[in-house]
């Protein structure tokens, strides 16, 4: 998962859980604000009423009675004053109160206090269910709040994210998804002000400097290396020329001398494939040919026609589509389609069959498709065929399938073409090149 999906995700998980917490706690919040919003406003009656006496006494609100009361329609206040004994601690709680013949749950402030040397209990109530009957729309009131807060936040949360993240989208675009080797361009830096995207950039764009000029490096050492090692082979191989043109050298010594040419010979072959490969991998072939498949694969048989006769081969050709390959180079496609056949025939049973054909898959892509009955590739040994460094071994053979198919792999490499091989021992072998032409569908 990509790390502005995972910001996202923990942005909203983390709003959508302070929602839920909200949620739960609401009703307690609201209980406690509006239970310490009544005791304030009982305390705003009392200090009132105790100003009214300090005022005008006592009798402002007594008027000659022993005791005062007063409430409203709904009983949902009441005040009252009357003589005690003494003085008592001052209180705020929840109690029953008997008004009219209902007993009723308020809320009481009870005050006691002196006045001419008299002591008089002071309460003030407000009726619980008056109290109660603006929580649910306090908790509506505030949850809508709270939502439209976290959906502002959510979107402020992650617009900012995006912005914050945006130079480190570049940095994967321009230095890894749309890189590809060799660098052929200098990296341009990205701009950004944080320091840790700044860091990271130019760490890219030093590594990429520095396998830039290894690279460079290596392909300066193959093309002295490829001039050096083919110098000395080409004299050695002119002298043991020579030396097999002198008529008083013996029968032994010729045979020796022609030994020794094969192996020159097969030194020289080592050396060009693997300098071909270094040479297709470093970028240095043309690729701004068109080529018709079918006419390209003809062109190919007819050049190793004797070999299929040499073994006895039955061979089979069947195209559908004239198919045209663009941006290519003719003779490395040549040299890829010339390997596969030319293993085909080698590791082929005699009197055996290759079967040559391409299609369109379902998704439209086109295949070539080259078949044999041939000895076949082991489970273990398929994995390694392409391996250039690898020595695979295969069955009546006292060598194994050398450079040819690691080639053919750099060729194909090279023109973004995928090669699937699937194979059974003494059954035969398969190959597939997936080319990047699409059918109109």
């Amino acid at each position: 998962m990509k790390l502005l999906n995972k910001l996202t995700l923990f942005i909203t998980l983390s709003k959508l859980g302070i929602v839920l917490l909200f949620i739960i706690i609401l009703p307690f919040i609201v209980e406690n604000i509006a239970s310490d919003f009544t005791d304030y406003n009982l305390k705003q009656q009392k200090a009132a009423v105790i100003k009214n006496i300090e005022t005008n006494g006592v009798e402002y609100y007594l008027d000659g009675e022993r005791s005062y009361g007063s409430y409203t329609m709904l009983k949902q206040e009441y005040i009252s004053l009357e003589p005690v004994r003494q003085l008592k601690v001052d209180t705020i709680e929840t109690s029953r109160r008997l008004v009219e013949r209902d007993t009723l749950v308020y809320r009481v402030l009870s005050y006691t206090f002196k006045e001419k040397d008299k002591a008089y209990l002071l309460e003030v109530g407000k009726k619980v269910t008056s109290i109660s009957e603006y929580n649910k729309p306090l908790q509506r009131i505030a949850l809508y709040v709270l939502i439209s807060l976290i959906v502002l936040s959510v979107l402020i949360d992650l617009l900012y994210t995006r912005y914050l993240l945006k130079p480190l989208q570049r940095i994967i675009k321009t230095k890894l998804i749309r890189q590809t080797f060799p660098f052929t361009q200098g990296a341009i830096p990205v701009k950004t002000n944080t320091t840790d995207f700044k860091y990271l950039d130019s760490s890219l764009i030093s590594l990429m400097d520095q396998v830039r000029d290894a690279f460079e490096k290596e392909r300066e050492f193959t093309a002295n290396a490829s001039h050096e090692l083919m110098t000395p082979i080409s004299i050695l191989n002119s002298k043991i020329e020579n030396l097999m043109m002198q008529e008083e050298i013996g029968e032994q010594t010729y045979e020796k001398l022609a030994e020794l040419m094969i192996t020159v010979n097969r030194l020289k072959r080592i050396v060009n494939s693997l300098l071909l490969i270094s040479r297709i991998d470093n970028d240095q072939y043309s690729r701004d040919e068109t080529v018709t498949l079918s006419v390209l694969v003809k062109q190919v048989i007819e050049e190793i026609e004797d070999r299929f006769e040499e073994k006895g081969i039955q061979l089979a050709i069947q195209f559908d589509e004239d198919v045209e390959f663009t941006n290519c180079n003719k003779d490395l496609l040549f040299q890829l389609i010339y390997n596969l056949l030319n293993n085909s025939i080698k590791y082929n049973v005699p009197q055996g069959s290759i079967h040559i054909s391409d299609r369109y898959t379902p998704e439209h892509q086109y295949q070539l498709i080259i078949r044999d009955t041939g000895i076949g590739i082991s489970s273990t040994d398929l994995p390694l065929i392409f391996n250039r460094f690898k020595k695979v071994h295969v069955q009546r053979s006292s060598g194994g399938y050398g450079l040819g198919l690691a080639i053919s792999k750099s060729i194909a490499n090279y023109h973004n073409i995928n090669i699937e091989v699937q194979s059974e021992v003494n059954k035969g072998t398969t190959f597939t090149l997936y080319f990047p032409i699409y059918k109109a569908s």
